[in-house]
């Protein structure tokens, strides 16, 4: 498969990569140079609680998921 660099220097991934990897918008990429001419894009983070859901739902006893109290609270500003 071959793909451009856009002239905002951004490489789409074509979709048969995207959904094998299940890479979704967000997901965080180290890049590195590994020879001359060789780059590496290597996904570095998976997103929160992937899978989850679904080995939830596979559980063979029925079950229900509470709702979650809303408070006020805000969160830290960094």
């Amino acid at each position: 498969m071959t793909t451009i660099l856009s002239q905002k220097g951004q490489i789409v991934l074509p979709v048969p990569i995207r959904q094998e990897l299940d890479l979704s918008p967000g997901d965080d990429f180290e890049v590195l140079i590994e020879e001359e001419n060789t780059i590496t894009l290597r996904r570095i983070s998976r997103p929160a609680n992937g899978g989850l859901v679904d080995l939830l739902f596979a559980c063979p006893s029925p079950f229900k998921i509470p709702k979650r109290e809303r408070d006020a609270s805000r969160p830290l500003e960094l």
